[in-house]
């Protein structure tokens, strides 16, 4: 019996959030953010796997590139989560370097035989239609070669409410975090549990 206990919680998945301000609370406490709050839940629902937030405001695919090796060399993690993209889009940056980066990024987390979930992530219109394909395009090429699930983005039928986001248009608000925590506990639940 007490072996069913030990296994219980040594069999926990975890899934480490590698992200940007959307994933860090930006604009509000740690603990109102969407991680913290699904974490919240988890932990009471008894869930067979919790977060852990490696998310920094300002991230883009270069520098959580560049921080990556040091967080995988401390702890193993079944699953990495990679929210990253939008602060390269936001700055212009090259569809061909975004998708390098994440490219890169994902060989990394294999090579510590964890498995990488990419989200999908997407950027305001104003960017124009032919930049805005090229980049919503990177995440499905990405996906499809590297034959790892393809989240959707996490915040997109928020972006478009206004009473939801913050003030620059940009980042959700407190009220959104529960929200975004909902729709990342459905989707995450689908692919642990496969």
């Amino acid at each position: 019996m007490s072996s069913c206990l030990f296994s219980t919680n040594l069999s926990a998945t975890s899934i480490l959030v590698l992200g940007d301000s959307l994933s860090a609370s930006l604009g509000m406490k740690q603990k109102d953010g969407w991680v913290y709050l699904l974490n919240q839940r988890l932990k009471a629902k008894k869930s067979p796997y919790y977060l852990v937030n490696a998310a920094i405001s300002g991230d883009t695919t270069g520098t959580a590139l560049a921080r990556l090796p040091a967080i995988l060399a401390k702890e193993k993690y079944d699953y990495v989560l990679i929210e990253l993209g939008g602060n390269d889009g936001l700055r212009g940056f090259s569809p061909k370097i975004i998708k390098n980066n994440l490219l890169q990024i994902i060989a990394l987390i294999k090579q510590h035989n964890s498995r990488a979930i990419l989200m999908s992530i997407k950027i305001p219109p104003n960017y124009g239609m032919r930049y805005n394909k090229m980049f919503n395009d990177i995440f499905l090429a990405v996906s499809k070669q590297e034959n790892i699930p393809l989240m959707p983005f996490f915040i997109e039928d928020i972006a478009t409410n206004q009473t939801l986001m913050q003030a620059d248009g940009i980042h959700p608000n407190q009220q959104a975090q529960a929200l975004i925590a909902d729709f990342m506990e459905k989707q995450l639940e689908k692919l642990v549990n496969n």
